[in-house]
């Protein structure tokens, strides 16, 4: 019996993570050499960061996926001194990260409002150019999405993460009985009562070697990166991708996550996690979930199931280190058992999380302010 899973495949074309675009800075004006007149500067290619936009928005709005800036202004007998040409000012969604056609990193836009300089204008035409206007910067780039959300789903296909999202939040992917659902990030927001509210995203069903690219890996695993904090969501019965490749137990499956985690980038593995233990409601969950605490719970037999785990697997499989969950929670998203205990989980965790970092940036600008009073009082 087989459920959970995400939105269907002919939804694909409405997510895009990746653009690529053709920028120019506009072209200098021509100087006036008779009266030694400089041509004015050619407009600036700039990336501006807003909410409510989409990469799919930006390439159905600009087909061509070119942005040139205007020309400078010429030089001339009424103003000597050209104006500058016009800025191309193009809105991009927030969680961008602008890079080269080599990959290297030009900025990240994670804010509203927040702009990026992509092509920079030529210069007018002045004595130092013999007058001759300087055409602008062009090159290609491209637009790196990684959603930013509260809260991330991780899990293998089928965990039940997308039935998972659309039970604690006001999201409504579709639900299908196959694994690989989810080929699309898909968001949603928890609404609270004192009107509170936080997003989830639901990654699409990660597999073995998602790490090395394996199954478009890196284009799943790019948008945990964002993520304040991780959701593990996993089959309390065990999970198989197909009948060519094994079967692995709950426990199994969490090491799994773990280890394709922390080959990808360790550093998420230091993210605060939760861990929800779905489809309760299937026969022997509740023996299945008493087996699984012991080995999650207590060391001895938490050592105990992992060497007896590298006999199934090859050793550098195994994760170097494990995640600690702040919260395990037992549910079912067919039932709605444990669905309000792992919201409250949720809202407790970020909460605690926002706290500690309020109190870390309250000790330093404490500490900033007492070095300052110290350099006052050692100048006086």
């Amino acid at each position: 019996m087989v459920r959970g899973g995400g939105a269907v495949l002919r939804k694909y074309g409405s997510f895009i993570d990746d653009l690529r675009l053709y920028v120019r800075g506009g072209t200098g004006g021509m100087g006036y050499p008779r009266l030694g007149g400089e041509g004015g500067r050619g407009g600036d290619v700039w990336f501006v960061a807003q909410e409510r936009t989409t990469l799919k928005s930006v390439k159905d709005r600009y087909p061509q996926k070119r942005f040139v800036a205007g020309a400078g202004a010429n030089s001339s007998v009424r103003a000597l001194k050209g104006e500058k040409g016009k800025d191309c000012e193009v809105h991009v969604p927030l969680g961008i990260s602008v890079l080269c056609e080599d990959g290297k990193q030009i900025g990240e836009l994670n804010t509203a409002g927040e702009k990026c300089l992509v092509a920079r204008g030529g210069l007018g035409g002045s004595l130092a150019t013999n007058f001759l206007p300087c055409k602008g910067q062009r090159r290609i780039v491209h637009l790196d999405l990684k959603l930013i959300a509260d809260i991330g789903l991780v899990g293998f296909p089928n965990a039940g993460k997308s039935s998972l999202l659309s039970k604690v939040s006001h999201a409504k992917p579709q639900i299908a009985d196959y694994a690989f659902t989810t080929i699309k990030p898909e968001l949603g927001k928890i609404m609270y009562a004192d009107y509170k509210q936080i997003s989830v995203a639901d990654l699409p069903g990660l597999i073995e070697g998602a790490h090395a690219n394996k199954g478009m890996g890196h284009k799943f695993l790019k948008h945990i990166e964002r993520t304040k904090q991780l959701l593990l969501v996993v089959d309390i019965s065990g999970f198989q991708l197909s009948v060519k490749t094994r079967f692995r137990t709950a426990f199994e499956t969490i090491l799994l996550l773990t280890k394709e985690l922390e080959l990808y980038k360790e550093e998420l593995l230091a993210k605060p996690a939760l861990l929800a233990i779905n489809k309760m409601d299937l026969p022997s969950s509740k023996d299945n979930l008493n087996e699984l605490m012991k080995q999650l719970q207590n060391p001895q037999v938490f050592q105990y199931a992992v060497s007896d785990f590298l006999h199934l697997l090859r050793e550098e499989v195994v994760p170097e280190s494990t995640i600690k969950f702040k919260d395990i929670i037992p549910v079912s998203t067919y039932t709605g058992e444990g669905i309000e205990e792992l919201k409250t989980c949720i809202r407790k965790s970020l909460d605690e999380e926002a706290e500690k970092e309020n109190k870390d940036y309250r000790k330093k600008k404490l500490l900033l302010l007492r070095t300052s009073d110290k350099k006052q009082m050692s100048t006086a």
